[in-house]
């Protein structure tokens, strides 16, 4: 599998997207910020029990103190809920298995064994584990833990990211063009700087405008096929490629959705819906005529 990557049984490769380092963290302090006080509870219960019995009887209460807290919550929780604990689930988090399945008993209970002996609390030489642990999450491409690894675990986002704000609209007359275009050499920084310049053209002066326009249309042409069809207005031709490009990205959110909802068990959400048409914002200016790509 690679970075996040799931083949389903139809042969359809889907992509979750893997949590890193940074919403792994704050997850953690969401679930820690529970712990602790369920830890004092059960110290305080403890405590008195372990001073008022044999050495022997101590070490088991330790034991047992253990276990509450450390192994027997994060357990239960992640095998009840398919792999979300408190903190995951405010962060839009779940635990998966490294086929994009749901979890299982036995993969909570090695997420919490591992965690328990290395990570937190981390028994065995805990600075040195600690460092380990970090160590791992930061080189590993998926971000997953020495726990994840153990168990054969993901935790992906399940939450969609953010759309894209201001899309143009589709010029009605390269509708059908536009569904042959070949977008696969379009890089995402040229697309952005595109979408940018048609929503903001009408602050920018002739003959800057203008200018822009023909360097990003040429940039754009040279990198998709077909051409575009003679007499094309530059605007339009940005705002076609732009807006079948994001028609594309939002077809294909809506099936890795519908497949990664299949794959985890849950209902899929309905398909994003297409955003507002603006294309009157993308007309400033005397315009422009696509130059033939050399």
């Amino acid at each position: 599998m690679g970075d996040g990557t799931v083949v389903d049984g139809e042969a359809v490769a889907v992509e979750l997207r893997p949590a890193r380092l940074g919403s792994r963290t704050l997850a953690f302090v969401l679930d820690l910020s529970l712990q602790v006080p369920f830890a004092l509870l059960v110290a305080t219960v403890a405590v008195p029990l372990m001073l008022s019995r044999s050495s022997a009887f101590a070490h088991g209460v330790v034991v047992v103190a253990t276990v509450l807290v450390f192994l027997a919550p994060p357990v239960l929780v992640e095998t009840l809920t398919g792999g979300r604990s408190i903190g995951k689930f405010a962060l839009g988090l779940r635990v998966v298995r490294i086929d994009g399945g749901p979890i299982g008993f036995r993969h909570a209970l090695t997420r919490a064994l591992v965690g328990l002996a290395v990570e937190w609390p981390g028994l065995l030489v805990p600075p040195l584990s600690w460092l380990l642990c970090l160590g791992v999450m930061v080189g590993e491409r998926s971000g997953r833990r020495l726990g994840d690894l153990a168990a054969g675990t993901l935790v992906v986002h399940e939450r969609s990211p953010q759309s894209w704000g201001w899309v143009p609209a589709m010029p009605p007359q390269l509708t059908g063009w536009a569904r042959r275009l070949d977008l696969t050499g379009l890089d995402d920084q040229l697309a952005n700087t595109v979408r940018h310049y048609l929503a903001r053209n009408r602050r920018i002066g002739e003959p800057a405008r203008t200018r822009l326009g023909l360097a990003l249309a040429s940039k754009v042409a040279a990198q998709t096929t077909p051409p575009v069809p003679p007499g094309t207005p530059g605007w339009a031709y940005l705002a076609a490629v732009v807006a079948e490009r994001h028609r594309r990205s939002l077809h294909r959110q809506a099936v890795r959705r519908g497949i990664a909802a299949r794959i985890l068990a849950e209902p899929a959400p309905g398909p994003a819906a297409e955003p507002a048409a603006a294309g009157s914002g993308a007309r400033g200016g005397r315009g422009f005529t696509v130059p033939p790509v050399p």
